[in-house]
């Protein structure tokens, strides 16, 4: 069964779960959002991508209004929801400024794979050592959440969207362990070249003297 949604569409995908924060200074989108704040609805932001609306959508909520500024523009935190197919896009809803379009949720197939969250844990824990990075995303595999992993794996807009295509768990879970069997060993070459070209001259690394 299809709805329709108002849509806010950005240069960007939102994963379900995900935090967004947005400047809102348009006069359609302050229209938009108000009315979402006024009615507590939702409004679903379509990916563009090379100046098209990608097929695929995410239903976000305002969960904070951060800043009202005097001319009506504002400071929102949004939160990701459902996934959508997109089935039709209008460039103004009847008697709005904002745009908005018929959508159908999608099927969400339920059910893990622990060998391959585990496998995952471990790959972020290598990319991590591969640069740096002290803060882990989640602390053990049971945490291992395919959208959540996706935020900080460095995907592509187009590769966001293929994720946000894909109904099952398992399987986005796999195309993440791809991904990250794909990138590992480029970012360790790229830190070792970075390496050493800081021993070689080409970078400064100046390191402040005590003082007393």
């Amino acid at each position: 069964m299809s709805v329709y949604l108002p849509l806010f569409p950005l240069n960007l995908t939102v994963f379900p779960g995900e935090m967004l924060k947005l400047y809102i200074f348009e006069p359609r989108y302050k229209q938009l959002v108000n009315e979402c704040l006024e009615a507590e609805e939702t409004f679903g932001i379509p990916a563009v991508v090379e100046q098209e609306l990608a097929g695929f959508i995410t239903e976000v909520e305002v969960v904070c209004l951060d800043k009202v500024f005097p001319d009506g523009e504002m400071n929102i935190t949004t939160k990701g929801k459902r996934r959508a197919r997109l089935l039709n896009f209008d460039q103004k809803v009847d008697g709005k400024l904002y745009p908005g379009g018929q959508i159908e949720w999608l099927p969400e197939h339920e059910g893990v794979d622990i060998v391959l969250q585990s496998e995952v844990f471990d790959l972020m824990q290598e990319l991590h050592d591969a640069l740096g990075i002290q803060k882990e995303v989640v602390n053990s595999p049971q945490d291992v959440e395919s959208f959540l992993i996706a935020q900080h794996i460095g995907l592509n807009l187009k590769q966001k969207i293929h994720l946000l295509s894909i109904d099952s768990e398992v399987n986005r879970m796999d195309f993440i362990k791809t991904h990250l069997d794909e990138i590992i060993p480029i970012v360790r070459e790229t830190e070792r070249l970075k390496s050493k070209a800081r021993l070689n001259g080409h970078y400064k690394n100046m390191i402040p003297p005590d003082i007393t």
